[in-house]
Order: structure tokens, then sequence, then C-alpha cells
């Protein structure tokens, strides 16, 4: 019976230091852990990093602690840790080649994020489509066509080709062209359209509107006419001023040409 006891001593002595050990370590690192956490939490905050970025790197770097301190703790008991770390190695490994799209749009996403390059409520055109941005994700970014379509846009088509983004000045330029008849009065014309543009409140006087003879074409003197407007005015003077010129212009009998071409037959009698 004494041996027992001295065995049964031995062993607490042997692996109970251990396992104390261990559960000190896992007590500590656990709270460690949440201390890090909450350190990043305010420097992020300082930072004034995007919400959705800031909770998901706190998420990883959280994980990413607790894995560290649970490695710690299996080495204490006297488990070898070096195969579990090439077995999580070689599964990362598979995992990332199965999700590599995934990853790619994820690490665009952070990017978007970051970078900001559009905003919610923007109207932007990337990745072969176009449409108000109404939410942006990690892995996507949702957007809404004039039309009342929801798209959903994987975020390294948005990041990987060009991106134009509408709403990121406050001003934007309505570029117009109109066409008058070769016989048509030249001055006037430029003056009624100087006219029109000068009537409407939302054409801006700086930058000043351009009106100017840009191309004596096959069937009509074409003119540009360039006015500034606010962002959310664009399609509304865009449409307006094409009405106010064909009606302004048929009142002034000035001709908007369509195109034609003239064809000349010629009779020719045949060789006998």
């Amino acid at each position: 019976m004494t041996e027992y006891f001295s065995s049964i001593q031995g062993i607490i002595q042997q692996y109970g230091l251990n396992v104390a050990g261990a559960i000190l370590i896992f007590i500590i690192g656990y709270f460690a852990s949440k201390i890090i956490r909450r350190a990043f939490r305010k420097i992020f905050e300082k930072s004034r990093v995007d919400s959705t970025i800031s909770s998901f790197m706190l998420n990883i770097i959280y994980g990413l602690s607790l894995t560290f301190v649970a490695l710690m703790t299996l080495t204490r008991l006297g488990v070898e840790t070096t195969s579990f770390i090439a077995v999580l190695g070689a599964a990362g490994l598979a995992v990332g080649f199965a999700l590599k799209d995934s990853l790619s749009n994820f690490a665009a996403g952070i990017m978007l994020l970051i970078f900001r390059h559009f905003k919610v409520g923007d109207y932007i055109e990337g990745g072969g489509v176009a449409g108000s941005v109404e939410e942006i994700h990690i892995f996507s970014t949702k957007l809404v066509t004039p039309d009342n379509k929801v798209i959903y846009v994987p975020n390294s088509s948005l990041i990987s080709g060009s991106l134009t983004n509408y709403s990121a000045k406050e001003t934007r330029r309505v570029d117009l062209v109109f066409g008058i008849g070769y016989g048509d009065d030249i001055a006037k014309a430029k003056a009624i359209l100087a006219e029109i543009l000068d009537s409407d409140e939302r054409v801006l006087k700086e930058p000043a509107p351009q009106i100017a003879l840009s191309e004596l074409g096959d069937s009509s003197v074409n003119f540009v006419v360039r006015p500034w407007t606010l962002r959310e005015n664009y399609w509304n003077l865009y449409f307006d001023v094409r009405e106010k010129v064909k009606l302004r212009f048929d009142e002034e009998n000035i001709t908007i040409p369509f195109p034609q071409r003239d064809v000349h037959i010629h009779n020719t009698r045949e060789a006998v």
C-alpha cells in the first residue's frame, strides 16, 4: 500500500505541476487576449477606422491570441505541437487555395474601406455595371440601378478595373451637342443657346458655361454646349436644356437637320 501511494505521489509531482502551470497559462492568456483586443479597439477608434474593418480585425486578433495561448497550454502539458502546427498550416494552405476568389474579394473589400474610393449613396460605374451604392460588404458591394435592380458586384472587380465615381465632386459638367443647318445664322443660334443657359438658375456662373462651334459636319453645323451644375441637378438640366433648345429653334426658324445624302442619277445611252 505504501508503494501504491508513493507511485501516486510521484505521478502528482510529475504531472501536477504541469497541469497547474497549463491552467495558469490558459487563464492568464485568456484575460491577456481580452486586454489586447480592448487595446486595439481603442487604437482603431482613435484612428477612426471603419467599423466594419475594426470589427473584423478585432476578431482576427482575438482569435490569433487565443490560438497562441492554446499552443502554449498544450506545450506546458507536454503535448508535441510541432506536428499540430504543421497540420494547421497544411489545412490553412488547402483552405486558401479553395477560397482564393473569396480571399481576393475580401482583400479588395478591405482596400475599398481603407482608401474610400466611394461611400454609401454614391453613384459609381465599375465591374461592367453602374448604380448607387447601398451597402459595402467585405466580399461584395451592393448597387441599386436607376430602374431599381439590385446588383452585387465582387469587390475584386471594382479594384482590378477602372472605377468611375460620379458623386465624388459637388459639381458636374453637362456635355451637349446641337446642330443647325448650313443656311442658318450661326451668331443667332449661339445667342439663343447662351440665353437659354443664362435663364436657368441651375447653371453655375463659375465655371462659366462653354458654347462653341465644334464641327462642320456632313449635314449640320454642330455646337458644343457645356454648362456646369450641381451633381443632383445633372439629369434634369440635361433633359430640360435639350427640350428648350428644340422649342426655341422652332420658334426662331432655325433648323435642326437630320443626316441626309444627295444622290445624283445620270442617264447614259447604251452604245449600240
